[in-house]
């Protein structure tokens, strides 16, 4: 159980504030360039930050088997969604600055 919180700390202590900060474009100047399109990486990044809450806390909080593995199927959507966002976002970008 120890693990579940230390993997829900860490991905709230680094994957949220910097999807927020990329969704937002609070981002520095520098880093522009590189983050681009900023907004689908921050959406991505949300997206495989939410993976880690839906299986951590249902086991936390002692969930049946079900839904547990409802949600962590539900987590693999939404990380799996948010990749597809980003890989689209990307290859648009790079077609048109090609």
């Amino acid at each position: 159980m120890i693990w579940h919180w230390t993997g829900l700390a860490v991905c709230s202590l680094t994957l949220l504030p910097a999807a927020l900060a990329l969704i937002t474009r609070r981002v520095p100047q520098r880093l522009h360039s590189r983050l681009a399109p900023m907004r689908p990486r921050g959406w991505m990044l949300l997206a495989l930050y939410m993976a880690a809450p839906l299986n951590a806390v249902p086991r936390l909080v002692g969930a049946s088997p079900g839904l547990i593995m409802a949600a962590t199927a539900v987590a693999g959507v939404v990380a799996v969604t948010g990749l597809s966002v980003a890989a689209v976002a990307a290859h648009r970008a790079s077609r048109a600055a090609a």
